[in-house]
């Protein structure tokens, strides 16, 4: 019998099921009836240079925006973007009107603000990142999370963006000021915009010392996150809003549920979660019923990640959620991968899926956020790059950016995550199963390494796949119709499927 393979976009369908290489196989179980935490969001930021980008020419910042925000294909069902629902917001401190007397040695890494030395407020401010709030709202995004990194420079103790005694930068009695300033923030850029923010984080990484100049910043302590959430709470309950507080933004997942280094500043689910504690917070009415933190320097390697994510789920108490709110690839991670030079290619998204993979399946978050979506910088950290130019610049994509959108295009707000199981080792092939609100399954699979995988899919008889879209080196969510049941998984690619 003749042997014929047909490439397609990734995967390899087989005509008389026979392949010219011999493929190791992968069986996946899905199981939609086995449910675990609803999926509310997949997003990313607006930090720092959005604040420029949003100013450039329309037709390059129009072209960003569909890459970050849209749901559209073209007309041979190609995404045109990641499609993501959630967008994060920066609140700036006020250091670019400081200038270089802000300390902040990057200029791209200040940020305006809204608040006036008099007291008043100026909404013509940070108008290239009101551009993306309102380019986001065009293209569907529904959900928007203010948050800040520094109080305003006119309410902190050295009246800077960033902390220079390794100090809380804000007094206990201006909690009630930074309360009134992010709630008439929030009034200010709906007024402005028509964007509403269903979310604000008032508080961002507090157990960094914050004292370098290298981005507006400040720790704080356990008691005092308490107590700015309750006075904020109050403000927004004052002004009527409907705008849910999240916290606490730790700078590793560590800090939310262990004794980890930084006494005060540490055990965080406990502390904010257990009725009696001093610093109680599950009693606020417009509390985000879930803690966020960071997956920094806990991702390599693989085993000891999951390890560390285990820990985090079982910690969390009834009706608590957790969101996985920032990451990009920093450090050497074990020597896996080193976040220093941009990388387009494969190697990072590859990466970057394995964490989200971690996250969603063994720390069971039901959210995930990218950092910067637009970076200048020769690192690891963008979705989109853009050049280091404040008027105008052109831009590249990358394939991290579309490692996430296999999951942020398809998952889509308030699926559920199912069962899905495999029978290969944790590292080989990565497999999680998600059930959207329409009914549709998506199934995705992430093979790091370098040879294929022939699949062999259980599942409930009325369970058609119609679509599979990868993300390899030499494709971006490329969209292939299933027309048989042999799927291959390519060598080093990200692979969705998704039911009819």
């Amino acid at each position: 019998m003749k042997r014929i393979v047909i490439p397609v976009l990734g995967l390899f369908l087989s005509s008389n099921l026979v392949f010219a290489q011999q493929e190791k196989s992968i069986r996946v179980q899905i199981d939609p009836n086995q449910r675990y935490q609803v999926i509310e969001h997949f997003g990313a930021s607006d930090a720092w240079a959005g604040q420029f980008v949003g100013n450039w020419p329309a037709a390059e910042k129009e072209a960003i925006a569909d890459l970050l925000f849209s749901t559209e294909t073209t007309a041979t069902g190609q995404p045109k973007g990641i499609g993501l629902s959630l967008w994060r917001f920066n609140i700036g401190a006020g250091t670019a009107e400081q200038g270089k007397e802000s300390g902040i040695r990057d200029e791209w890494r200040r940020a305006e603000g809204f608040l006036r030395d008099n007291g008043t407020y100026d909404w013509n401010k940070q108008q290239g990142q009101l551009w993306f709030l309102e380019a986001a709202k065009k293209r569907g995004v529904q959900s928007f999370l203010a948050f800040t990194n520094s109080p305003p420079v006119q309410l902190t103790k050295n009246h800077k963006g960033f902390a220079t005694n390794k100090q809380p930068n804000l007094e206990p009695s201006k909690f009630d000021a930074f309360a009134d300033f992010l709630t008439e923030t929030i009034k200010g850029v709906q007024k402005k915009t028509g964007v509403r923010f269903q979310y604000v984080s008032p508080v961002n990484e507090p157990q960094w010392d914050w004292s370098d100049g290298g981005q507006e910043g400040t720790p704080f302590f356990n008691t005092d996150i308490a107590g700015i959430t309750r006075s904020l709470s109050k403000a927004l309950l004052k002004a009527k809003l409907p705008t849910k507080i999240s916290i606490a933004e730790a700078g590793q997942i560590e800090y939310l549920y262990s004794e980890h280094n930084r006494k005060g500043q540490q055990n965080q689910i406990a502390d904010f979660f257990t009725k009696g504690s001093v610093n109680y917070l599950g009693n606020l009415p417009n509390l985000v019923p879930a803690i966020s933190g960071h997956s920094y320097f806990t991702t390599s390697p693989y085993a000891k990640a999951v390890e560390k994510r285990k820990q985090l789920a079982a910690a969390l108490k009834p009706g608590l959620g957790y969101w996985m709110s920032e990451y990009c690839i920093l450090g050497d991670n074990e020597g896996e991968i080193n976040a220093q030079g941009k990388d387009l290619g494969i190697n990072p998204a590859l990466y970057i899926a394995r964490v989200i993979h971690n996250d969603l399946v063994n720390a069971q978050a039901s959210a995930w956020h990218w950092w910067l979506a637009l970076s200048c910088y020769d690192y690891k950290d963008g979705l989109v790059y853009v050049d280091r130019n404040q008027k105008e610049g052109k831009h590249q994509d990358s394939k991290m950016l579309w490692a996430l959108g296999q999951y942020s295009r398809f998952i889509r707000p308030q699926a559920t995550r199912i069962k899905a199981t495999t029978d290969t080792n944790q590292e080989e092939v990565l497999v999680s199963a998600y059930k959207n609100k329409n009914g549709k399954v998506v199934v995705v699979m992430i093979n790091p390494s370098n040879e294929s995988f022939k699949l062999q899919l259980e599942k409930p008889a009325s369970l058609k796949f119609l679509n599979s879209y990868t993300t390899s080196e030499s494709q971006s969510m490329a969209v292939n119709n299933l027309s048989s049941s042999s799927i291959s998984i390519a060598p080093q690619s990200i692979v969705t499927l998704v039911s009819k």
